[in-house]
Order: C-alpha cells, then sequence, then structure tokens
C-alpha cells in the first residue's frame, strides 16, 4: 500500500505516522506512483524546508492540490493564491499584506477577544455537545467574517456553503477526494462575495474587502481570496483548535504545566499543537528546472510532495517527536509551511486565535475535556476532526 493509495489515508493515524518514520529512514526520497505518473515523496524536515524556500525551483503555478483542479475551473473561478508563482504571487499577496492596516490590526485583535468571550458564554448558558461545532469553528468563521465585513444575512449560507466545499476534502469510495471538488458550494461563495464587493465600491467601509476592492481587486480575485481565507481559514484553524482540546485531555501533566501559568506556556501549547496535528498534511509542487535536493537528483517536469505531517515528526530535528510537549523549545515546525513566500498568510491570527480562546477556555472552565474519541475524517489533504464530544464540568469518578 503506496501513499497514493486511498486505503492508506483511512487507516489509524498511529500506523500512518509508522510508514513515514519508516520513509524518513530510507537513504532518498520515494517515488509514489499514480494512475497519470507519480511524484516525489518528500517526507523529511530538511527537504520540506528547503524546497519552500526555493520558490523559483518548486513552483506552484501547476497547481498543489492532488489532483490538480482543471484549467477550466480556473479560468472560471479564477487562481487561488496558493496557485501561484511571482510575480503574480507577489503582487496579489503585496495587496493583501497592505489592506491589514495598524487600525485593522487592532481591530481584529480586539475582535478576537470578543468573540472568543462570546462563544464561552454561549457554552457555559447552553452546554453544547460537540466542541467542533460550537467553539472550534465559530472562532475562526465569525473572526473572518467580520475581518471582511460580511453581513450577518450572509453568514449562515456562507457557513453552509464552506461546510460543503470542505465536505470533499477526504476519501471516499476508492478514491481521494481533494479541496475543489464542490465547485457548486464555490460557485455560491463566490456570488455572495462578488455581490458584497458590489456594494463596498459603491459604499466603502472599513473592512477588508473594502480595502481590496479600493486596491483595485476584481471580482474573480476577490472570490478567489475569500474562498481560500474561508475554506482554509476556517478548516485548518477549527482542526488545530479541536486537536489543542483532545492533546489537553489525553495529557493531564501538560494539562496541569499549562494551568499553572497561562501566560508563560500559552505560545509553547499553540506551537506544539500545530507541530502535533499538523493541521495541513501535505502539499504539492513542480520542479521548474534540474535540481539536486540534498543530494537527490530531480528533473525539470518532476512533481514532488511536501508532506508537513512527517516533517513534523523528524527525528533528526525534534527529540521523541511523538510527544506532546508545550515546553518544547525550539520548535521549527512547519505546520504553516516550510517558509518562502508561500508560509501561510493567516499564521498570525491563527496563533492569536488559539491563544486567546484557549485562555478563555481555561480560564473560566478549567475542566473543559473531550469526553470521547475524535471523529476523524480520513483525508490526504488536511488532519480534519469532525466531531468532538465535550464537557466542562469535573469528572466524577465512582468509587
Amino acid at each position: 500500500m503506496t501513499l497514493a493509495d486511498p486505503g492508506f489515508w483511512r487507516r489509524p493515524p498511529d500506523e500512518r505516522l509508522a510508514e513515514f518514520a519508516r520513509l524518513r529512514g530510507l537513504d532518498a526520497p520515494v517515488f509514489v506512483p499514480e494512475r497519470r505518473g507519480g511524484y516525489h515523496a518528500l517526507v523529511r524536515h530538511a527537504d520540506v524546508v528547503a524546497a519552500s524556500r526555493k520558490p523559483d525551483v518548486f513552483i506552484s503555478g501547476p497547481g498543489v492540490t492532488m489532483p490538480r483542479p482543471p484549467r477550466w475551473v480556473r479560468l472560471v473561478f479564477g487562481d487561488s493564491m496558493v496557485n501561484l508563482d511571482d510575480p503574480r504571487h507577489a503582487s496579489l499577496r503585496g495587496i493583501v499584506s497592505r489592506a491589514f492596516t495598524p487600525r485593522m490590526v487592532a481591530r481584529i485583535a480586539d475582535n478576537v477577544a470578543l468573540v472568543a468571550e462570546d462563544i464561552v458564554e454561549n457554552v457555559i448558558r447552553n452546554r453544547p455537545a460537540d466542541f467542533v461545532e460550537a467553539v472550534a469553528t465559530q472562532l475562526p468563521f465569525r473572526v473572518i467574517c467580520d475581518m471582511m465585513g460580511i453581513p450577518e444575512r450572509y453568514r449562515g449560507p456562507i457557513l453552509q456553503q464552506v461546510n460543503h466545499a470542505t465536505g470533499n476534502t477526504g476519501v471516499a469510495g476508492r478514491r481521494l477526494r481533494v479541496p475543489g471538488r464542490s465547485l457548486r458550494a464555490l460557485a455560491r461563495l463566490h456570488r455572495i462575495v462578488a455581490r458584497v464587493g458590489r456594494e463596498r465600491r459603491r459604499y466603502p467601509t472599513d473592512d477588508l474587502i473594502s480595502a481590496l476592492v479600493t486596491a483595485g481587486l476584481g471580482a474573480r480575485e476577490l472570490g478567489a481570496f475569500f474562498s481560500l481565507l474561508l475554506v482554509a481559514g476556517v478548516e485548518t484553524t477549527r482542526n488545530t483548535i479541536a486537536h489543542g482540546l483532545v492533546l489537553l485531555t489525553g495529557h493531564p501533566e501538560q494539562r496541569a504545566l499549562l494551568l499553572s501559568d497561562l501566560d508563560r506556556y500559552l505560545p509553547g501549547f499553540v506551537e506544539e499543537v500545530v507541530r502535533h496535528s499538523s493541521p495541513i498534511i501535505q502539499f504539492r509542487r513542480t520542479v521548474a528546472r534540474d535540481h539536486d535536493l540534498n543530494g537527490y537528483p530531480l528533473r525539470a517536469g518532476d512533481d514532488v510532495v511536501l508532506f508537513y505531517t512527517s516533517a513534523n515528526r523528524d527525528e533528526a530535528v525534534f527529540a521523541r517527536p511523538d510527544a506532546f510537549d508545550i515546553t518544547r523549545s525550539p520548535n521549527p515546525h512547519v505546520g504553516f509551511g516550510g517558509g518562502g513566500p508561500h508560509f501561510c498568510l493567516g499564521a498570525s491570527l491563527a496563533r492569536q486565535e488559539l491563544t486567546v480562546l484557549f485562555r478563555e477556555l481555561l480560564t473560566r472552565l478549567p475542566e473543559v475535556r473531550a469526553t470521547g474519541a475524535p471523529q476523524l475524517v480520513p483525508s490526504s489533504f488536511d488532519n480534519r476532526v469532525g466531531r468532538l464530544p465535550f464537557a466542562t464540568a469535573p469528572l466524577i469518578v465512582s468509587a
């Protein structure tokens, strides 16, 4: 069974991690055959980082997901930033970065705190049963909608389309499902943001959509960015938040350490959750010209796949890599990418969301815990938690 076999991604996480450990122990990256060609699997930390930091050699333009989106899809929906190379990537990233003015950044920080507080209030008041729906999804979705300036009347339909668009990211039957297959959901997202964009062109406000349309983004570029922000930003952050609660529940000694001094240990907790859970499993790159990667020859036109989930368990970089250790330092994980121009644009926001939410949860509900195993969704792309039962009251153990 190879990495290209859907059956591999239905195996228990521990078995998959053991296979990645075996591959890291080989002399060179393995070539994984596919129905149409194949790819070189980069599983070592050094290889993933090196490829990430050479965007002129390891390019994204042909597509970074598996399988690649058809050309007509990219023409209709526009190119996401993850599928762009410089100079187009640098230009769009620059426009987006300039839109985050100091005033907007400060407003986002205040809003994250308010949303986290409201979420915890809801948990205290209503005692919901599913952590993913009630907590993990709510924070990134509401923060992104507030940041973009999405009116309340659109948010219910948008969340429904986000769930539809990401629902096909996984394994089904005998084939792999990947982002972008739910084209109707993406089309609806594009129509909604185009409508809001038209409104903001006429009546701009203090939000990200207004800043982007004022900077000259067209409807397709705006739609592609919005879809990326929602699908990638919501999905990855909610999965990381859910894994955070699972890890705290399963490692009571780390939980006790964290609770002993939140100010001291929260930053390390956040980084270790990202490393340990690796919310994005992999991205593909295409070799633009013949290149020697740490002694391994690659040819122009070859595909490589950067397995972040493996690089984050590399024994050559991380002592006791399978352990969950919130004091781990240094922690050069590649949970947000291995560096270079495609380093996650939302990394700072994700760190802030995780920090603020867990501070609020553990301050007001220090007994919060998972009450059962997470419902994991088999996927070759993201480490998804579909559902997670939880409780907030102290655990009562009968004599």
